[in-house]
């Protein structure tokens, strides 16, 4: 676990210097993959649906339920290669 976890940060920090724009989808998946990872599954009241940009999020992060840390931490890494690389 301690390998990937430094793998999952060293992602962290290299998606934010990625050079293009990866599009909405894959953020979402990033950003669902990274919530999964650090926080587990989602929590709380699903926004409304005028609030487009936080469900979507949600609805992302909750399709990931059940997941565990570890398991969501490879796929972020996966993730940001697809952004990162040129």
């Amino acid at each position: 676990m301690a390998d990937v976890k430094k793998q999952f940060e060293a992602a962290a920090a290299a998606v934010l210097k990625a050079k293009k724009d990866p599009g909405n989808d894959l953020k979402l998946k990033l950003y669902a993959h990274y919530k999964q990872a650090t926080e587990g599954d989602v929590a709380g009241e699903k926004p409304g649906f005028t609030d487009f940009v936080n469900r979507a999020k949600y609805e992302a992060w909750a399709k990931l339920k059940g997941i565990g840390a570890e398991d969501a931490m490879k796929a972020y890494v996966k993730l940001v290669e697809r952004v990162t690389r040129d």
